[in-house]
């Protein structure tokens, strides 16, 4: 499947949080939301990537963003490595990676030697009215939040 578009529909979707809530997109009508993909919990660029979001969030939610990592691991995992690194942010346990898929970011990768399915690096930007503003395809973690805040405060 493919990468969704600026102004298409996000689609919809409700996924187990970190701390065992369900999200609801459609429930964040509103406000933006910032959607990231990523291949693993606590691997390098990922908790490069996690810190990130972690570090600038009060940037992003003075934008009036509100964040959301997503993967194919499960709750435990989530909370392991939102324990460890001091995560501030949800992250969303998609272990059927139907939420991925739709999202066209389930891809092969190779991690820690060994070629799997997963959630490639991919952010988007959806805006109030539930349609996706903005991608960021094939993300480099270590300039990524800076790329996010640029585009936010250019189109402020």
């Amino acid at each position: 499947m493919s990468l969704l578009a600026p102004g298409d529909k996000a689609p919809d979707f409700t996924l187990t949080s970190t701390d065992g809530s369900q999200v609801t997109l459609s429930d964040q009508r509103g406000r933006r939301v910032l959607l990231y993909f990523y291949p693993r919990d606590d691997t390098p660029g990922c908790t490069i990537e996690a810190c990130g979001f972690r570090d600038n969030l009060a940037e992003l939610a003075a934008r009036g963003v509100g964040v959301y990592g997503i993967n194919d691991d499960d709750v435990g995992s989530h909370r392991r490595f939102t324990a460890k690194y001091d995560l501030n942010f949800p992250l969303l346990a998609d272990t059927d990676h139907g939420v991925i898929e739709a999202y066209g970011a389930w891809a092969k990768k190779e991690i820690r030697g060994r070629t799997i399915m997963c959630a490639d690096r991919v952010t988007y930007l959806i805006d109030p009215g539930g349609d996706v503003e903005h991608v960021w395809p094939a993300v480099d973690p270590n300039v990524h939040v800076d790329e996010i805040l640029a585009r936010l405060d250019a189109s402020a």
